[in-house]
């Protein structure tokens, strides 16, 4: 015999929808397949405790679950009868009759025999919608990767961020609301105090010295993953430059080191002379093919 569905919820028949709603979100974060991989008894539990809040949360099933102790308005055992009223009271026909409308509107009701019991003509059940938030990610999270846990109306739920999302991207989360319903995230890639994107790749700044972009130098830069990579400065190096470094962009994409040569705001009188002999011995006409000429 089918088990109380106020029974298996742990709720009183007088409890309020609040009250119902409360505890089957309890018992469904308790025994969510994706809480208990594997346990065929939790994941018979899980589906159990569903049909019970799929039928007390709804007005018109409860009360039919009420009434006859099914959510369709039909007591056990009154389908299948052949001949007769198959065991009801003249009075519980006439209550079953005015509660279907007297038989009519699709629902009908063969006493000659037949065995065919009764035939309702029911509307296919909605899907229940998808419920949309937006969340922050910081922006190593979506770069490399990685989990954060949120709480949404009272539930735990862990998000797994997929390496290089995007901001203003969505995931989509299959029947993790109560109601079996889909989670829709929509993702908002927080900025970096000196990482930023671009493309599906990742850029850094590094400054170097004058004298490094000249002269050449082998300078450290940082990972998204953590930890630096060691990178060589050409000789000649001008500000702008931009050295790739394959697969340390996270997520298998590439870090483009960007350089930008300092140059100190206060020389004194002998480093002036010496850059004044460096010009004599070293002239450049670095605008001679700019495009605004």
């Amino acid at each position: 015999m089918p088990r109380d569905l106020y029974e298996m919820l742990g709720v009183p028949k007088n409890a309020s929808e609040a009250d119902i709603t409360k505890a089957y979100r309890a018992l469904a974060r308790k025994y969510h397949p994706d809480r208990n991989p594997g346990d065929k008894e939790a994941e018979a539990k899980f589906k159990e405790i569903q049909n019970a809040y799929d039928v007390l949360s709804d007005t018109a099933k409860r009360a039919n679950y009420d009434r006859f102790g099914s959510p369709d308005g039909a007591r056990g055992g009154f389908s299948g009868f052949s001949g007769g009223t198959g065991g009801f009271s003249p009075d519980m026909m006439e209550e079953i009759l005015r509660q279907f409308g007297g038989g009519g509107g699709g629902f009908s009701f063969d006493f000659g025999g037949m065995g065919s019991g009764p035939r309702q003509s029911r509307r296919a059940a909605r899907p229940p919608e998808d419920v949309e938030h937006e969340i922050a990610v910081p922006f190593l999270t979506a770069v490399t990767g990685g989990k954060i846990d949120l709480s949404i109306d009272g539930q735990e739920v862990g998000v797994t961020v997929p390496a290089g999302a995007k901001d203003g991207q969505s995931l989509r989360l299959k029947g993790i609301l109560p109601n079996g319903g889909n989670l829709k995230l929509k993702l908002h890639v927080e900025t970096h105090p000196y990482f930023r994107r671009e493309g599906d790749d990742v850029a850094v700044d590094v400054p170097i010295s004058l004298s490094e972009a000249v002269l050449g130098a082998k300078v450290d830069a940082p990972k998204p993953d953590g930890g630096t990579v060691t990178l060589t400065v050409p000789p000649g190096t001008s500000s702008g430059a931009k050295l790739r470094v394959r697969k340390q962009g996270g997520g298998g994409k590439d870090l483009y080191v960007v350089l930008k040569v300092v140059v100190p705001k206060h020389i004194d009188a002998k480093s002036r002379e010496l850059i004044e002999e460096f010009a004599r011995q070293n002239p450049q006409s670095p605008r001679d093919d700019v495009r605004w000429k």
